[in-house]
């Protein structure tokens, strides 16, 4: 397996717009949780290219147990043609003494959850970290002498205006980070900011969407980065390997509590409770769940949804005779671009990514 996925699902407070499975940590034995995860990671003869662990916040475990989970599993991993090895984190959880042990442990790659730089934006967000914070573990980290750090930065936020994010953007890129990572909000359901849309509260506005959407492009492609996929932009030689592997299709697989894999045709995730993940792993026990093969119409679909979003490109073979019409229309607007191989979105294309996979796969 070439991709390695592991998840870490606690967070010290919920924010309000995620949906990823994450928890605070309650009384969960830490050291058990480890041994846990060390115990999965033993089923598979794993040689992977990409590590990338997530969450919830991964560093939110302590020096001794995050130590102890990542020298473990380079006890128990072979991690000799490992590229990439990212490690999500949020400001208020690294310390110097963590990210020396991150990186003598040869972690790469470090993610940092931004999301914004001025404290209003912050508080709306529910976020626990200040934009001092932020500072101050940016610092941290690049003095920890990580290859390649990325900022993960939101747009569209209720009540940020287009000002705040254009300096939210300039601000970004005088830190000079490798990478950046810039999201449209989206409203998950199961989620406050869900229910909040739904009573009215807050509203989606495609054309602030967009508005906010040009705007990074603009300022990050000025700064030197490369807009590689539709919310990603790199620094020569810092694309992320990892989540490049997931937008091309490759098999991955997740070990954690509610992580997902997709190995051979095959995707599942595992049991979304972690004292229940815990105790099964230390069992013996299998957590995988809800074990579905994909058909060729699920992979086609997917790699419509995705592959489109690269600057590689969806390839051309993928589209089916009924819809050249289409793919010509589409490029008569200007909205894509194609070559021999491959079919790709347009600066005017990009903000519109959804409908035209959706138009194109007939």
């Amino acid at each position: 397996m070439k991709h390695l996925y592991v998840h870490i699902p606690f967070c010290h407070r919920i924010c309000p717009y995620c949906s990823f499975h994450k928890h605070t940590p309650g009384g969960t034995d830490m050291a058990a949780f480890v041994d846990a995860l060390l115990k999965e990671s033993e089923k598979q003869a794993l040689k992977p290219q990409t590590i990338f662990f997530g969450g919830g916040t991964p560093t939110m475990l302590s020096d001794v147990h995050l130590e102890r989970l990542l020298r473990g599993l380079r006890e128990r991993v072979d991690m000799s043609e490992v590229t990439e090895f990212t490690m999500e984190a949020n400001p208020r959880t690294v310390t110097a003494s963590k990210a020396a042990i991150m990186r003598a442990m040869q972690v790469t790659r470090v993610s940092l959850g931004i999301q914004a730089w001025d404290d209003e934006t912050l508080k709306t967000l529910g976020r626990d970290h200040a934009r001092a914070d932020a500072e101050e573990t940016w610092q941290v980290l690049r003095d920890a002498g990580f290859p390649s750090l990325n900022l993960d930065l939101m747009f569209s936020i209720p009540g940020q205006s287009v000002e705040t994010w254009r300096k939210t953007l300039e601000h970004s890129i005088a830190l000079k980070p490798d990478h950046i990572s810039a999201y449209n909000l989206n409203y998950e359901e199961d989620t406050d900011f869900f229910r909040r849309l739904k009573a009215g509260e807050y509203r989606e506005d495609e054309g602030r969407d967009a508005e906010f959407f040009d705007l990074a492009i603009d300022t990050l492609e000025a700064g030197g980065f490369e807009h590689y996929e539709i919310s990603n932009y790199a620094q020569p030689g810092h694309r992320s390997v990892h989540n490049e592997a997931y937008w091309l299709g490759a098999d991955y697989l997740g070990i954690g509590p509610g992580a997902f894999s997709t190995v051979g045709g095959k995707r599942w995730h595992n049991v979304k409770d972690t004292p229940r993940y815990m105790a099964m792993t230390l069992a013996g026990e299998e957590t995988a769940m809800e074990i579905e093969e994909l058909t060729p119409d699920q992979r086609r679909t997917e790699r419509f949804g995705l592959e489109l979003r690269t600057a590689r490109g969806l390839p051309l073979e993928l589209i089916q005779p009924e819809s050249r019409k289409m793919l010509e229309t589409l490029r008569e607007q200007g909205l894509l671009s194609c070559d021999e191989n491959y079919v790709r979105l347009t600066r005017a294309g990009k903000p519109l990514v959804d409908p035209i996979a959706v138009a194109l796969m007939g």
